[in-house]
């Protein structure tokens, strides 16, 4: 009879392997030291830079084992030939790929309307998936105290609000001092529709019409553009966006506040 070979049993359990990983821009992965996720941006001199989602830099040495990738070690390698440029997606961070969208959470950025929800996806959505935060239009704020009333906000619950017209004395104003929940953030921006805050240039024209008060902006705007109807004006605002650089500042800075205080919780 032939022995079995049962191999050095002295010899211990075999060592675990790390993958070794090709530190090409826009791979996600995390210091498991300091907790700090992100994108790699490029290599220098042995070491990774890496960018987190608020655009923050960190370099980190590109050690054995250094790093994790959905939770499990990785070693981090230069990529074999020419090094490929980040790519960005249209809210100017870099873009992530080959991440899952995450579940969405409690938390919620709500906005006025459609038109604004349209808006905040075409540039800010890839940030809004990797982050798990949904976005809902309210069909305007008049019962905003009551609707926040209604969501139950908590530490874990958190909600952002995105106010057209919020300048002083106006009625957005008023409405918006009467929600005080120290988990609402409210923030604005001071154009009379989010249609305003496209940059003119954006959709090819000089400057925003001037509309009276007590006449439909938006009506007002089509009419004096030759636009057609308010649905055929707003496909032509759309598409004129193309990135954060197609829209005016207040705007960029009131949703970038908004994702953040929304996606650092629940």
């Amino acid at each position: 009879m032939r022995s079995q070979d049962y191999g050095d049993i002295l010899a211990g359990k075999p060592k675990r392997r790390i993958p070794r990983l090709p530190a090409e821009p826009g791979l996600v992965v995390e210091d498991p030291a300091s907790g700090f996720c992100g994108a790699v941006v490029r290599i220098e001199q042995g070491n990774v830079v890496l960018e987190d989602r608020h655009g923050r830099h960190r370099v980190f040495p590109m050690t054995d084992a250094g790093f994790l990738v959905d939770g499990a070690p990785v070693t981090l390698v230069k990529p074999v030939g020419a090094p490929k440029k980040p790519v960005m997606s249209a809210s100017g961070s870099v873009k992530v790929d080959h991440v899952p969208a995450k579940v969405a959470k409690a938390s919620r950025i709500w906005v006025e309307g459609i038109h604004d929800a349209e808006l905040v996806e075409r540039v800010w959505g890839h940030d809004l998936r990797v982050e798990g935060i949904v976005v809902e239009p309210l069909d305007g704020i008049d019962d905003l105290a009551a609707r926040v009333r209604q969501f139950r906000p908590g530490p874990r619950r958190r909600l952002g609000v995105l106010v057209d017209h919020l300048v002083e004395g106006s009625k957005e104003t008023r409405i918006v001092a009467a929600v005080t929940h120290p988990e609402v953030l409210v923030l604005g921006h001071p154009y009379v529709d989010v249609w305003q805050a496209v940059k003119p240039a954006a959709v090819g024209i000089p400057a925003w019409p001037d509309v009276p008060r007590g006449e439909s902006w938006k009506d007002g705007i089509c009419a004096r553009l030759g636009w057609g109807e308010p649905a055929d004006g707003w496909r032509r605002v759309l598409a004129g966006v193309r990135g954060f650089r197609d829209l005016e500042t207040p705007l960029i800075s009131s949703v970038e506040r908004l994702i953040d205080f929304v996606g650092h919780f629940g």
